[in-house]
């Protein structure tokens, strides 16, 4: 599909923000490791979540829909064998977090997803895991999928590359099952606060364990158990990052709705990245008042949130002076390169925009509508629709039905605040 955007002068009203995409695919997770029934309310609906949906209920666990919440009757840390392929289509958490748990299993189970997540590394984590007593391997030896795992993991001591954090979370969410207790060594931390994440769950679940403050070390005493919960799954910070840029650079006045402030995604940072850079944005009791403003850019290091690098290069685009997003080499091993994707496609339209090893400089450019590539990628889509938004002339993206991944209602939202789209 392809999504045609049209300059917009001004964005008006209110926006409602999906459920958080991260906190869906661990709910599903630990819900079926439990045991007993748990009710997830307001789970995001999207191709990724759903790809953890799907393969859980294969793996055992019942899993029906009640109105806005999944029910999910646990299959209590003991998979069964799937007897198939698991396609985890584009959804690379859910394939590192799903990894771990069919790894619980005393059978083999090959793991695979579309062509976007086959460039994705996956042999840290399948190392980590052959140290804990499984058998895990890259079917063409690249380290990446079609991947086979065969269990039972036992614990004890393993180190994991941190250039993911979800090689981190998997290890975490499935080591208190284990027998022996165990012991994680991370190698070079990067997005802290979706470990973080992670960690808030095992602490409602009431796991015990040790941590280095500087989260590379992890101590976790195993036959530790998963128990039923209720739970409402709180908005999405990431995908808020893109009607929040957009609202800024348009001069507009938009009240994003359904966010916490107090919850734990790292990607709340966006707030004080933009009033720093001179946005003027106020908190208040029914959401988050976005009002544009005059930017200005300095050196934002994005290590913590690095899916905030697509809006914020666009944003960049309009802030006087150089932006410079650093430390966040991890951004090229997402659903695409996402610094090489977002610095092409921007130079098009008439960015100056330089691409170095772990980031980006951005200076103000004037932009211009023209035909991009999505790269199968929704933040990508996303970002460069907002950089449409502001250009003059029509830009034309495609792949644009990659925002379902965690988006589905972005177009038809954005519609509503005046944004000049069109999905075709």
């Amino acid at each position: 599909m392809k999504l045609t955007i049209k300059k917009t002068e001004k964005l008006e009203g209110e926006i409602l923000i999906p459920s958080s995409k991260s906190h869906t695919i661990r709910a599903v997770v630990f819900a079926s490791l439990a045991e007993g029934t748990s009710k997830i309310i307001r789970p995001l609906e999207s191709e990724d979540t759903l790809a953890a949906y799907d393969a859980c209920r294969t793996l055992g666990a019942e899993i029906t829909k009640e109105g806005d919440a999944w029910i999910v009757k646990g299959f209590d840390k003991k998979p069964k064998n799937p007897g198939k392929v698991l396609d985890m289509k584009n959804s690379g958490t859910s394939l590192r977090l799903i990894s771990s748990v069919v790894a619980l299993g005393d059978f083999e189970v090959e793991l695979d997803g579309d062509e976007s997540l086959r460039t994705r590394p996956m042999q840290p984590l399948l190392t980590a895991l052959n140290k804990l007593g499984a058998e895990a391997l890259s079917v063409k030896n690249n380290g990446k999928c079609p991947i086979k795992i065969k269990g039972p993991l036992i614990g004890g001591k393993t180190e994991v590359s941190g250039i993911s954090s979800q090689f981190v979370s998997s290890l975490l969410i499935i080591s208190p099952l284990l027998k022996l207790g165990s012991t994680i060594e991370v190698i070079g931390v990067n997005e802290a606060p979706y470990i973080n994440v992670t960690l808030h769950w095992m602490d409602e679940q009431k796991i015990k364990y040790e941590k280095k403050d500087d989260l590379t070390y992890f101590k976790i005493k195993g036959n530790q158990q998963y128990t039923h919960f209720e739970k409402i799954i709180p908005a999405d910070w990431s995908s808020a990052a893109f009607p929040i840029c957009a609202a800024v650079i348009t001069n507009s006045n938009v009240l994003v709705k359904g966010l916490d402030i107090n919850d734990v995604q790292g990607d709340k940072g966006i707030i004080n990245i933009l009033m720093k850079m001179g946005a003027n944005i106020t908190i208040e009791k029914d959401g988050i008042r976005v009002k544009g403003g005059s930017l200005k850019g300095y050196m934002i290091d994005l290590n913590s949130m690095p899916d905030a690098l697509p809006a914020l290069s666009v944003l960049a685009c309009f802030a006087e002076g150089e932006t410079i997003l650093r430390n966040v080499s991890q951004a090229r091993i997402k659903e695409t390169d996402r610094i090489k994707a977002m610095a092409t496609e921007l130079r098009k339209m008439g960015a100056d925009v330089e691409e170095f090893p772990d980031g980006m400089i951005i200076r103000k450019s004037k932009l211009k509508g023209v035909k991009v590539r999505g790269y199968k990628d929704h933040r990508i889509v996303m970002a460069l629709s907002l950089a449409g938004l502001a250009s003059e002339g029509k830009t034309q993206i495609t792949t644009a039905e990659a925002i379902n991944v965690t988006f589905p209602s972005f177009v038809d939202s954005m519609k509503k605040l005046g944004a000049q789209l069109e999905l075709t």
